[in-house]
């Protein structure tokens, strides 16, 4: 994707939705922590409803220590792998009490070290709790940004070295939430509803007509 078309694909996105929002709720940042380390392998529809009385109960980790491994299975056994998810929330928790007085540190290289937080994790808590620029790449960001060709690569890892590279900086604050949003509701894996898409246009994805043609005979 060319570099005009890169803007006005953002402008785009911002101009319908200026302050995205992530869809995990949470109350402080230790929750928001503790809610995306829950939300792998999980719909954030699903983390939340578990997640709601928790999180009345548990907003620090010392409470989490308290409620122990046992009690937060009880709250999140609808989510899946909730037996691994429960023993990384305690672990961490312990660790973020001995370790950094109970805060959640601003700082990937750290966030990384607790038990059951990636790159990804880390980057979702460091741009929504401390506003950095971060590129937080999940599978929806992955499949727009190769679709589109506005950040093609075959990892993870390749794809948000792109996003860096060439997300002008107006946009960097957001961006992550403009595409997880557009993957999860307009450019879905399946069946991308490239006839109300709003980057149409600019969009790079070689059957997008195909596709458009389809909804729109329906």
């Amino acid at each position: 994707m060319k570099k005009p078309d890169i803007q006005q694909l953002f402008e785009i996105l911002r101009a319908a939705n200026p302050e995205p929002k992530g869809e995990l709720v949470y109350v402080n940042t230790y929750t928001l922590l503790i809610a995306v380390v829950l939300s792998a392998q999980a719909t954030d529809k699903g983390v939340n409803k578990a997640t709601a009385a928790l999180f009345k109960k548990v907003d620090t980790p010392q409470k989490m220590l308290k409620l122990g491994e046992d009690g937060l299975k009880q709250h999140i056994k609808t989510i899946g792998l909730f037996n691994g998810k429960a023993k990384n929330v305690i672990a961490l928790s312990q660790m973020l009490v001995d370790l950094y007085q109970g805060e959640v540190p601003a700082d990937r290289d750290e966030l990384v070290k607790l038990p059951g937080v990636g790159r990804k994790t880390a980057n979702v808590v460091l741009n929504i709790a401390f506003g950095q620029e971060t590129m937080a790449v999940d599978t929806h960001i992955f499949r727009v940004s190769n679709r589109t060709g506005l950040a093609p690569g075959a990892t993870v890892e390749k794809v948000e070295e792109k996003l860096e590279q060439v997300v002008p900086k107006e946009f960097r604050r957001h961006a992550h939430h403009w595409l997880i949003l557009h993957g999860r509701y307009i450019c879905k894996a399946r069946t991308p509803l490239c006839a109300v898409c709003p980057v149409y246009a600019v969009c790079g994805f070689k059957e997008k007509a195909i596709y458009r043609a389809i909804e729109q005979a329906r």
